[in-house]
């Protein structure tokens, strides 16, 4: 790496730090940013995780000091999204780059969506013990699905995240973003060992990347957020288009 290369990663590292605490869709920036610099699409999938990782740990510590880590939630929750991500991680170093560039521009657009879409304020938060067994095992189904997309991909999981918290428990997104760094954490920790065994991460851009993405954590989990959210969807709408784009081979410029 150039002192370029490195201040591209830092920077893109921390603004997806920030991103992924406030709300989700980091992964959006870096994970492109990791393919257009030269990494194959398995080794940028397994580099992006050590950086999402130090991430997680930054967010996490600052929610539990300030008392909204829901850590019950998180590992119940978390049991099912660890095994479907060791399922993703396994598919995602098993097929070809070209395939999963195609797969990456598709959920990059799709994830387009989520980030345009408002998401319903909830405040009666309820502890999970006290929902039907039927909602215990929808919840976990819907996390071992997280899971298997975070572990193959991971792009956008956040929101899918927060949507499942909200809609199916009725979770405030504070409570929702807690569990959100606690389990995604947990996962990307398990699924990073399938890529690790798998000769699947560059260390040096992973290290580096990390840096940024722990202090723009450490940064976003302590703004208090005051329409800086329509910013972030704009910029991430406009970048996300052209890069799926260039992954589609489209050369915009």
């Amino acid at each position: 790496m150039n002192i370029t290369h490195i201040l591209l990663v830092l920077i893109t590292g921390f603004v997806a730090g920030i991103i992924n605490t406030i709300a989700a869709g980091g992964s959006l920036l870096t994970l492109p940013l990791l393919i257009f610099l030269g990494l194959p699409a398995a080794v940028a999938n397994g580099t992006n995780r050590v950086a999402i990782i130090a991430q997680s740990i930054s967010a996490t510590i600052y929610f539990y000091r300030k008392g909204h880590l829901e850590k019950g939630i998180g590992l119940i929750l978390g049991i099912p999204a660890c095994l479907g991500a060791l399922i993703g991680a396994n598919i995602a170093i098993s097929i070809s780059d070209h395939i999963f560039n195609y797969i990456l521009a598709v959920m990059m657009l799709v994830t387009v969506i989520f980030i345009s879409i408002k998401p319903k304020h909830y405040h009666a938060d309820r502890n999970i013990f006290e929902f039907s067994l039927l909602k215990k095992i929808l919840g976990s189904f819907l996390f071992f699905i997280i899971g298997l997309y975070g572990g193959f991909i991971q792009v956008g999981a956040g929101f899918f995240i927060i949507s499942s918290l909200t809609i199916l428990f009725g979770f405030s997104l504070t409570k929702s973003n807690s569990v959100k760094v606690f389990v995604g954490g947990i996962y990307i920790f398990v699924s990073l060992f399938v890529f690790i065994i798998n000769n699947q991460v560059n260390w040096s851009l992973g290290m580096t990347l990390a840096i940024g993405n722990a202090t723009g954590a450490w940064v976003g989990s302590r703004l208090a957020i005051w329409k800086g959210d329509k910013l972030i969807k704009i910029f991430l709408i406009v970048t996300v288009v052209i890069m799926a784009a260039q992954l589609f081979g489209i050369n915009i410029f």
